[in-house]
């Protein structure tokens, strides 16, 4: 079921939910994905689990959503969302998402957090190299153009991942990921959230792609492993890339699973 929500600043989203019994789950996706990111998990846990997600600015249905893109924005649109299904609830985000869960999960409607390869730093001077000039090469690509490229790119991947995609980048510009940098002040090292993380106040698992590959530094993961404390479990799935929960759905789901139902 699909239907538009409003947020605090009169913007609009799109809510997508999944089952109709259960706890609840809200799903967050990350740079250059939507909401549709989730429907292979949505349906898996449909039985078991009440599972919601929308798109994020600039992202899918609402590429055109005007608003800073501030983590602190992303966050107040997470509690809109949030307010609107009712709580408690669980999070689960992936990259940039991973790091609106992880932030949400002090919010008082948050049960139990899962964060896939969460962007938790951004070494300055990074975005540009790192998010941004790959985006602006696709999107400088008429339609046809970029959607056949995205599916010979994606092509291992399952294909309702690739329509996922393909959906959330239909009408997004390069200019959302730009603003997502420079309105966090990444390049000056304005995306630092390993503060958020200091004795988490929730259960918290952190499933990371491989070291080569995880949006997570070796200093990050030495922090965590020190200041996070007890509720946090940081699992490490060394033969897989930033999206593994696509390309290791199997074993993502079932850890997922295990971690957010009793």
């Amino acid at each position: 079921m699909e239907r538009s929500i409003q947020l605090a600043d009169g913007a609009a989203t799109t809510l997508e939910s999944w089952g109709e019994r259960g706890p609840a789950v809200v799903c967050v996706h990350g740079i250059t994905s939507s909401r549709k990111a989730w429907q292979r998990t949505a349906q898996a846990l449909a039985g078991r689990m009440r599972v919601f997600a929308y798109d994020q600015r600039g992202h899918g249905d609402s590429a055109a959503v005007a608003g800073p893109m501030t983590l602190q924005r992303s966050v107040q649109d997470l509690r809109d969302v949030a307010s609107v299904i009712g709580g408690p609830l669980s999070l689960l985000g992936h990259s940039w998402g991973g790091a609106v869960v992880i932030l949400g999960g002090h919010e008082p409607f948050a049960q139990k957090v899962v964060a896939i390869d969460p962007m938790l730093r951004v070494e300055a001077g990074t975005w540009r190299r790192e998010y941004l000039e790959d985006a602006e090469h696709d999107f400088a690509l008429a339609w046809p153009q970029r959607q056949s490229a995205l599916q010979e790119r994606l092509s291992a991947w399952d294909p309702v991942d690739v329509a996922g995609k393909l959906h959330a980048v239909r009408h997004m510009r390069a200019s959302a990921i730009e603003r997502l940098g420079s309105d966090n002040d990444v390049e000056r090292g304005g995306w630092d959230l390993r503060a958020a993380v200091r004795d988490y106040p929730r259960p918290l698992l952190i499933l990371a792609a491989a070291p080569a590959e995880s949006t997570l530094s070796a200093d990050d993961v030495a922090y965590l492993t020190r200041e996070a404390g007890p509720k946090v479990a940081l699992e490490v799935f060394s033969d897989q890339g930033h999206n593994l929960h696509r390309t290791a759905f199997e074993r993502y789901l079932a850890r997922t699973e295990s971690f957010l139902l009793p």
